[in-house]
């Protein structure tokens, strides 16, 4: 989903403006190599996405907390990823405009989904939040794999959405790679910044080692 609400207080210190000045860099292409400090693997250690992966036995997930924002449970949902999505191909997924809306799964399969979910978590049917994909779409996450989904608690749209935006820009720009997005966000959402060795300066997500170095692009935006 777009950008379109500030973070709470519990996630300020994930994108709080903390310098000024940001120069930009030029765009990551498909197969271009990233800039980023912090090492990655080519691929993140993620399991590649399996529509016939089976979904949590009810009650056996629990929500948990970071921040005061909510979190998957890690045994429930780690996330995993589109085999489609590569460093080699980000110019043709993830950083094209409307590539998302090609592969996100049919509101039919995914109220469904989000049902199995939401026993698998014990939440109640009348629950409020969005079916979220912990490694988004837009980062190459896998669509139907039910490892990669969970009911987000919360608002719609909510601060999860303005850091997935923010990382598919690092990566669309040559900030960071694809891998060390996708890995950060499943580990930790909240810290994806700071683990990617990243920061938001001037509303602009720069490298916190070089903070001139910022994105200059971005892919969908669509924090999905």
């Amino acid at each position: 989903m777009p950008l379109r609400a500030a973070l709470p207080v519990g996630v300020l210190a994930v994108v709080v403006a903390l310098a000024t000045g940001c120069s930009g860099m030029p765009a990551a292409r498909s197969g271009t190599s990233a800039t980023a400090s912090t090492s990655s693997p080519s691929r993140a250690s993620l399991a590649v996405g399996d529509a016939n992966a089976p979904m949590p036995a009810p009650g056996t997930c629990t929500i948990g907390s970071r921040n005061g924002q909510p979190m998957p449970d890690p045994a429930c949902t780690p996330g995993a990823i589109n085999p489609a999505v590569t460093q080699a191909t980000i110019g043709d997924t993830i950083c094209k405009s409307g590539w998302t809306k090609t592969v996100r799964p049919p509101t039919s399969k995914t109220n469904r989904m989000k049902a199995e979910s939401a026993r698998s978590y014990n939440l109640g049917q009348d629950v409020k939040g969005e079916y979220d994909h912990l490694v988004s779409l837009e980062m190459g996450g896998a669509p139907d794999d039910p490892r990669n989904l969970w009911v987000e608690p919360g608002t719609i749209p909510n601060p999860k959405d303005a850091v997935e935006n923010k990382l598919n820009d690092a990566v669309c720009s040559g900030l960071i790679p694809l891998a060390t997005a996708q890995s950060t966000i499943a580990k930790n959402w909240v810290t994806a910044f700071d683990d990617a060795g990243l920061r938001v300066t001037g509303g602009k997500i720069c490298l916190r080692d070089t903070p001139t170095q910022c994105a200059t692009r971005g892919g969908d935006g669509t924090g999905e």
